[in-house]
């Protein structure tokens, strides 16, 4: 290190000394700052500029830098970070400032970095904690060699909303799937330390309700109680909270009329206090202008007094802080206390992740690009988010010569980008395996390709081929952060090439390519096998390719419902019994709706594989469950068929007689269990009676007595159950 470039020894600034605990360097450093230092620590812009942005980064008025092209960066294209940017400009954050506090940099780095995997909603559809782990892992190790120190990621926000793009980034519809794919990926990304300087921080957002937006339309006001809030969308968040996340975003919506920008109940008290979150609450981009949008703030020295108020700690690409919180507390209207808490909720993660130790991200010879261990993770990420949905007996296609043509059309035959998913910033389309590539190299010149348009030729392709595969769906431009859309049905005219397809009476198989939920009555009806992939990321052609051949078993769930059609959102398993079912003179004795059923066309959790298994009836360990006890409950589950596969066991509970109106069913738990075939295995659940707890009428958790029913199977809509009473032996 250059002498330009030389930190002061440590008794100068005596925070440097890492032996000391974080606290108390925190307090060291403190007590050297002067209020505009303070308030420079609450000032994130994005794109740093080394040259043009010296002189505030030497003066202490820039805490930290967003790399994106723009708000909305998800579907867009940027240069990526450089690294000798960063470099350049921490240099005069710690050689050139008088406290040498440096800089933080964050990145979306949502589900991959270079090596990417499936969208969120395909690493739910995995059931599997592990592989989320897995992906953040990497994800984080290649992320570092960029100098990225931080990501906006997991988004945990529930939702039954298909027309909100942003679904794609969510882990599914369920409290319990969604914390614990949270957890693994939070687990993933900052490790055991998060000081380790091949991880980073993680991000829980958007706090709170943003699932919830007013007709899938983004940004919208949500309408929610606390209720539904602590039952269902705050309990992902805790989960994060309880792995260890650093920090936490707020939401761009309201609830119930208060932004969550200056929502001081919902961040300040809960988050914060009830909670115990000592981590940092950053602002979505220019969240805290938009409470002057919003109508609460009539400009923006009341929007960043609002926002301090509440608990936002990091101002992200708005400026409202850094213009007027020095004035805020001067004048007496914001109290100095709530800025110190941000600024040392700031400080703590940089001393955290050890960026007083190793501010610089240079690597000399490190690179990021896929390794082969990288597209093995990838692979079998994207080989566990393969749905299958229905098959006719057409799947797995015969690899053999005799199996005859094989025609594979439609638009993501080739485009490895489209295959991508949204809020991919890093990754290449270029190094993404595409169904081609990967068809051809194990079937040769068996198979056809058409490209990417759907036309007359694709017809007499098809009526050329013994067997049509047809991948459908929508690119990855049409979902993701401001993609929300009023049908969810597929883009024009892919239903008509499926229906003349469908009309050769060959064999059809249908890959739907998604970033949410579609409409595919059509599809199920015209297809003979259907799968739903999602947008699998770089080793998509290989995860399709082999679980069309049968190299490996379909063993994704669906984490969200799929309705019936664009009329019947919302439809999830939140749903809820209601007093009067439907009109005494109406023959659909099962739904609401007089032209319709309201029953989905695909339940939460469905999933089929190559094979068949046979669920027994579940027992519990005793009949009854003290209210802090638990039972243990057994259900046998027999492969039936002739290949092995790996079954999702699928606990459920409801709740007959509560406080409050509860869920029909709620998922509470679930297995991942291989068989062989013929083999017949036990599989147990320790069920505790916390799991059935629930915030009652007046917001504080409860544990009912009386009657539980446990209900276990491979899906939803396909139960048996065992009743147990819950009795308070204390």
């Amino acid at each position: 290190m250059t002498d330009a470039t030389a930190t002061p020894p440590t008794h100068e600034r005596p925070w440097l000394d890492a032996t000391l605990p974080v606290e108390e360097r925190i307090d060291l450093l403190m007590a050297q700052m002067s209020l505009a230092e303070k308030v420079g620590q609450t000032h994130q812009v994005a794109n740093i500029d080394p040259e043009a942005d010296a002189a505030e980064i030497a003066s202490g008025r820039i805490s930290s830098s967003l790399y994106a092209s723009g708000p909305t960066g998800g579907n867009e294209r940027d240069e990526g970070v450089l690294v000798g940017n960063i470099d350049a400009a921490q240099r005069h954050a710690v050689a050139g400032s008088r406290l040498g506090i440096p800089l933080l940099f964050g990145r979306d780095v949502i589900h991959g970095h270079r090596t990417v995997a499936p969208i969120p909603l395909g690493i739910a559809a995995s059931f599997d904690p592990d592989i989320a782990e897995e992906i953040g892992e990497i994800a984080a190790r290649e992320a570092v060699v960029d100098g990225v120190a931080w990501t906006f990621a997991p988004m945990v926000d529930l939702s039954e909303e298909p027309r909100w793009g942003r679904v794609a980034e969510s882990l599914g519809e369920t409290p319990v799937l969604a914390g614990r794919l949270a957890a693994g990926l939070v687990r993933g990304f900052q490790g055991d330390d998060v000081g380790d300087p091949d991880r980073l921080a993680a991000c829980a957002k958007h706090f709170a309700g943003y699932g919830l937006s007013a007709g899938g339309r983004d940004y919208d006001t949500v309408s929610v109680g606390e209720n539904t809030l602590r039952n269902l969308h705050l309990r992902p968040f805790k989960w994060a909270v309880d792995a260890g996340v650093m920090t936490v975003m707020a939401a761009f919506n309201d609830v119930d009329g208060t932004p969550m920008h200056a929502h001081e109940h919902l961040l300040r008290e809960v988050l914060k206090g009830e909670w115990g979150f000592d981590g940092m609450v950053v602002a979505d981009w220019n969240g805290i202008g938009q409470l002057v949008n919003a109508g609460v703030a009539a400009d923006l020295r009341g929007a960043a007094a609002l926002a301090i108020r509440a608990g936002v700690d990091l101002d992200m690409c708005g400026g409202a802080y850094l213009a007027h919180l020095e004035e805020l507390v001067e004048s007496g209207e914001v109290d100095l206390a709530l800025v110190d808490d941000a600024v040392r909720r700031v400080l703590r993660l940089k001393f955290r992740l050890g960026l007083f130790e190793r501010p610089y991200a240079a690597r000399p010879g490190a690179s990021n690009a896929p390794t082969p261990e990288s597209r093995a993770t990838a692979l079998r990420a994207a080989q566990a988010a393969h749905v299958l949905v229905k098959n006719d007996g057409v799947l797995p296609l015969d690899a053999s010569p005799a199996a005859g043509s094989l025609l594979v059309s439609g638009a993501f035959v080739d485009d490895g980008d489209a295959l991508l998913g949204t809020w991919v910033l890093d990754g290449r389309g270029e190094e993404v395996v595409t169904p081609e590539a990967a068809l051809r190299e194990r079937l040769g010149d068996r198979v056809t390709v058409a490209d990417g348009r759907f036309s007359d030729v694709t017809l007499m392709q098809a009526r050329a081929a013994d067997t049509s595969v047809l991948l459908l769906g929508e690119h990855r431009s049409r979902s993701g952060e401001a993609q929300s859309v009023v049908d969810i049905g597929l883009p024009p005219g892919q239903i008509e090439v499926l229906r003349a397809v469908a009309a050769l009476g060959k064999p059809l198989v249908a890959v739907v390519f998604t970033g949410r939920p579609l409409d595919l009555s059509e599809v199920l009806d015209l297809a003979d096998a259907v799968l739903v992939v999602w947008h699998p990321g770089t080793e998509a052609g290989n995860a399709l390719a082999s679980v069309l051949l049968g190299e490996v078993e379909p063993s994704g769930r669906l984490p969200m419902t799929f309705p019936l059609s664009t009329g019947h959102i919302p439809t999830s398993t939140h749903q809820r019994p209601t007093g009067r079912l439907i009109r005494a003179d109406v023959d659909h004795k099962e739904g609401r709706y007089i032209d319709a059923l309201t029953y989905p066309r695909l339940p939460f959790g469905l999933g089929l594989s190559y094979t068949t298994v046979d669920y027994g009836a579940p027992s519990v360990s005793a009949p009854t469950m003290p209210t802090d006890g638990s039972v243990t409950l057994t259900v046998t589950v027999t492969n039936t068929g002739e290949r092995p596969c790996r079954e999702v066991v699928q606990l459920y509970f409801r709740d007959p007689v509560a406080e409050v109106t509860r869920p029909l069913v709620e998922l509470t738990d679930w297995a991942l269990v291989d068989l062989e075939p013929g083999q017949a295995r036990e599989v147990t659940f320790d069920v505790q009676a916390g799991q059935t707890a629930y915030a009652g009428r007046d917001l504080t958790t409860r544990v009912d007595e009386g009657e539980i029913v446990l209900l276990t199977g491979p899906d939803a809509a396909r139960l048996q159950s065992v009743s147990i009473t819950v009795r308070n032996d204390s």
